[in-house]
């Protein structure tokens, strides 16, 4: 088999694993990252995601030749994302040479270029492949010959739409240690400055083994959609299928991580035993057999139960256990469940998510974390699964106080629109124009389209349900009272929600608060 060669600049198609191929670019890594030993491998950044790696020569395509056979094979949505990606990356490209025509080197002399050398195994960085009298290759500045190759001319001054490897922030914050092996979520980060309690997960990168052999490093705001998280080998459980905690499963299942899950309602548990999810009798079974088990229930009262309650979770905790609450509760309630767990010998982590049900189904939910940050690590591929990033607050408590003052905002928010779009009514003007106008302005934004167009459409089914923004905002107004801190405009709102639970708007979603201006 003929060898291929390939230069900074050129782009693949880059198969990861048991991922499927998707396309990418040779780029030069950061300088603190060295190749894996004994693998004949390039540096690749894929499109349409933050992802970055070592591949295998052999799992590497050249894009054009191969482009038609990719596209025919997978059809997936970000798969086309990319795909588009890539097809920009081209056209700027190729804007850029028309544009530089008849203003290139007064001597028409092109830049003489050479194959990058197929890494060998006793080669310990790319910074040896290159000629002491050339200049640094990162992937916004490529050869010139690799563009022309590519049908897109010289590339010569072209910037990346990303930020290039090189001055990728990731690379400042984090210097990428690799003096220690890296299995499933256990990672081996420096960091160039102390880290942050409140940085987000995103700004930290992952050095993640692929089961192929070939080492991912990747942004942990992957999502499952992206199809390139390795699953920790520690077995998951989870408590609570409901809106969120359905979604949640999924996506953990599609990313290969091995789950027990239980419902209060078992039912509800058979379409996850048919995805290949274990089925756990009791919340203490789930605990004592599971590495680290996830909770997602209503309120606070349903996550003391689950913990404290008959057969609960407390039942099953030991030495080395680990107990994550994803529910929205009070700080109160964190500290409790976290003083019983660890006085077990278990360790404790809070991960509220923000999001929607909709959201969950993506993997694209937010999570709020605090606690053990020792956990925190371990959930890593857990929480790129479902989630597009995850910011870790510190001690016990400051997450739930967190999710509370946003969800706080968003039910004064939708109950804001929902008066105004009523107002809009009973003064003669349209609730569509009214609807159009602020999606033009600055308070534009996807949940304000959808919440008002759902509610003219007459559409409440719940995507967030009703009585749990109203529970937030209880909560809300009980922690200003704490702190000593007024909150006037969510205690009004509080209001209208427990209006809209009283006209049978509970078990809506929560733009049905708007009912609440019209009876």
């Amino acid at each position: 088999m003929a060898t291929m060669h390939l230069r900074i600049g050129d782009l693949v198609w880059g198969k990861l694993g048991r991922y499927p191929p998707w396309p990418g670019k040779v780029v030069s890594p950061p300088k603190d990252l060295k190749k894996p030993r004994g693998k004949k491998c390039h540096f690749v950044k894929f499109f349409g995601t933050e992802d970055h790696a070592w591949i295998k020569v052999e799992q590497l395509k050249p894009y054009h030749a191969h482009k038609e056979e990719m596209i025919k094979i997978n059809k997936g949505k970000r798969f086309q994302q990319a795909v588009d990606a890539v097809e920009d990356f081209l056209k700027k490209a190729k804007g850029k040479e028309q544009n530089s025509d008849g203003k290139g080197d007064s001597k028409g002399k092109k830049t003489p270029t050479k194959p990058l050398k197929i890494l060998e195994e006793d080669d310990e960085d790319l910074s040896a492949l290159k000629d002491p009298s050339e200049k640094d290759l990162t992937d916004s500045d490529p050869e010139p010959s690799t563009l022309e190759r590519l049908g897109a001319g010289p590339g010569s001054g072209f910037n990346w739409e990303s930020s290039p490897v090189k001055d990728d922030p990731h690379f400042h914050h984090f210097l990428l240690s690799q003096s220690e092996k890296v299995r499933g979520s256990t990672l081996s980060v420096l960091t160039s400055q102390p880290a942050s309690s409140m940085e987000p997960i995103s700004k930290r990168l992952k050095i993640i083994e692929e089961e192929s052999g070939s080492t991912s490093i990747q942004a942990a705001d992957s999502t499952a959609i992206n199809g390139s998280i390795t699953p920790t080998d520690k077995r998951i459980g989870f408590l609570g299928l409901g809106l969120m905690g359905s979604g949640i499963v999924s996506n953990l299942l599609k990313m290969g991580h091995v789950v027990t899950v239980w419902n209060r309602t078992a039912e509800k548990c058979d379409l996850f035993i048919q995805e290949g999810a274990r089925l756990g009798r009791t919340p203490a079974e789930v605990a004592s057999t599971c590495d680290i088990t996830f909770s997602c229930v209503s309120d606070p009262k349903a996550a003391r139960d689950l913990v404290l309650g008959p057969s609960g979770v407390l039942q099953g905790i030991r030495s080395g256990k680990c107990y994550v609450e994803m529910s929205t509760v009070d700080p109160g309630t964190i500290t409790e469940l976290s003083q019983v767990i660890t006085s077990r010998g278990g360790r404790f982590l809070e991960a509220p998510v923000a999001g929607s049900q909709q959201l969950s189904n993506d993997g694209m939910l937010v999570i709020l974390a605090a606690g053990d940050r020792t956990v925190y690590e371990d959930c890593s591929s857990c929480f790129q699964a479902m989630a597009k990033t995850s910011f870790f607050l510190g001690e016990a408590g400051n997450a739930a106080r967190m999710m509370l003052i946003l969800n706080m905002v968003q039910g004064s928010f939708m109950a804001t629109i929902a008066e105004g779009l009523t107002l809009a009514q009973a003064t003669g003007q349209s609730q569509q124009t009214f609807l159009d106008i602020l999606c033009q302005g600055q308070m534009a934004s996807t949940f304000v389209d959808q919440k008002c167009q759902n509610i003219l459409q007459g559409n409440f089914k719940p995507d967030y349900y009703l009585k749990h923004i109203q529970k937030d905002l209880r909560l809300a107004i009980s922690m200003g009272d704490k702190a000593n801190h007024p909150t006037p405009m969510a205690a009004a709102a509080n209001e209208v929600y427990k209006r809209a639970k009283a006209l049978d708007q509970s078990d809506n979603d929560l733009s049905a608060v708007y009912r609440a201006y019209i009876h």
